[in-house]
Formats: structure tokens, C-alpha cells, sequence
């Protein structure tokens, strides 16, 4: 699957522990990532500052349905269930 372009739910959703350019402490969940434009896209891609955990993401059927909105509801599920 390739993502869909101004869907932004990988970099909305998760939580991300490691420092991201402008976010030194990482990203909490639900919380917008700064390096995402207004039309949910990222400003690092393709970047050598791109985060790892960024750049390692696939986007799955599985885990990004079939529109935006529900990749926000399953990335969100699945960052609830997975928190300590």
C-alpha cells in the first residue's frame, strides 16, 4: 500500500518517544507532529533529518483502512492498546 497523500493519522496518532527535529522530548499521542503541514505533509520526508521511526513506517491496509479518517481510528486503537 502507499500512503495517502494529506492523511498526516502516522504523524498524528502514535506517540513517538524519540526526538524529532523541534520536538527534543519526542511526540505524545494525538498530538500533531510539527513537522506536518497544514495539508498533512511532511516536511522531512526524503530528508536525511527524517526520523528513523518515521522514515521505517509502512502503511498497511491493516493498520490504515481505507480512508484517512479511519487510519486516525485504528492508529489510535492500536496506540491505547499498546501503552503500559
Amino acid at each position: 500500500m502507499v500512503c495517502r497523500v494529506g492523511c498526516g493519522a502516522c504523524c498524528i496518532a502514535p506517540s513517538i518517544s524519540s526526538p524529532l527535529p523541534g520536538m527534543p522530548d519526542g511526540k505524545p499521542a494525538g498530538v500533531r507532529c510539527v513537522n506536518l503541514t497544514r495539508d498533512n505533509r511532511c516536511q522531512l520526508f526524503g530528508k536525511p533529518e527524517r526520523p528513523a521511526v518515521c522514515t521505517s513506517f509502512q502503511a498497511d491496509r491493516e493498520v490504515c483502512g481505507q480512508s484517512a479518517h479511519e487510519a486516525h481510528q485504528l492508529i489510535t486503537l492500536l496506540e491505547r492498546s499498546t501503552t503500559p
